[in-house]
This record gives structure tokens, C-alpha cells and sequence, in this order.
């Protein structure tokens, strides 16, 4: 079987390359963009089981971009990651399929990384 296709997309680059390394390290192929434009015109050209993306980024911000993915791909599985917990309660979380707070721990992440793709 393929390996499942991620796209990360998030600007600051130790977080980008923590996510990219786990994730690998879990067996996924993963895509990177540094940016919300650049995340949407990865997503356009290739096909990914999934898409991390982080709301706080210069530019296009995170909920933004799930809602233009959303407008490409109904279906499309999204995960929004976000130093900020208040975010939870925000009306723009239709766009996801889950929230996961930003830590160096990305059990939380992986965990549903793997329920949302396996569903």
C-alpha cells in the first residue's frame, strides 16, 4: 500500500521540520509549504490524504487557507494546529476536521493524524 500524503503547512521552520521528521518517522509521506499561498497551490498540483495547517502565519492566516481547501475539496481531511487553545471555540473551526494545540509533543497530533485518515 501507497504511503498516506500529508501536506504541512507552516511557517516557522523548526516546528515545520519537528512535524515533518515525526510524522515520516510514522511512516507518511510528507509535503511542506512555509506559507498559506504556498500550501494552496501544493494542494492544487498534488493529491494528500491530509493537511496540517497552522492558523498564526503572515500572509494568508491558517483558517483562511482551510476554508479555501475546503472550497477546492469538500472532503478534504484538516487539521488545525494552534499555540492557542481559545481557538477551539472559534466559529471558523468548521473548516477543520480537528484542532490540536501546538506542543514539541506531537503525540496529540499523531494520534489524530491517524483516526481522521483512517475514518
Amino acid at each position: 500500500m501507497s504511503k498516506r500524503r500529508i501536506l504541512v503547512i507552516e511557517d516557522e521552520e523548526n516546528m515545520r521540520l519537528l512535524i515533518k521528521e515525526e510524522l515520516e518517522d510514522s511512516g507518511y509521506e510528507v509535503v511542506e509549504a512555509k506559507s498559506g499561498e504556498e500550501g494552496l497551490a501544493k494542494f492544487k498540483e498534488e493529491t494528500f490524504d491530509l493537511v496540517t495547517v497552522d492558523i498564526e502565519m503572515p500572509g494568508m492566516n491558517g483558517l483562511e487557507v482551510a476554508g479555501k481547501i475546503r472550497e477546492m475539496k469538500k472532503d478534504a481531511k484538516i487539521i488545525i494546529l494552534t499555540a492557542y487553545s481559545h481557538y477551539k471555540s472559534d466559529l471558523a473551526s468548521w473548516a477543520a476536521d480537528a484542532y490540536v494545540v501546538k506542543s514539541s509533543d506531537l503525540t496529540e497530533l499523531k494520534d489524530t493524524i491517524s483516526k481522521i485518515i483512517s475514518k
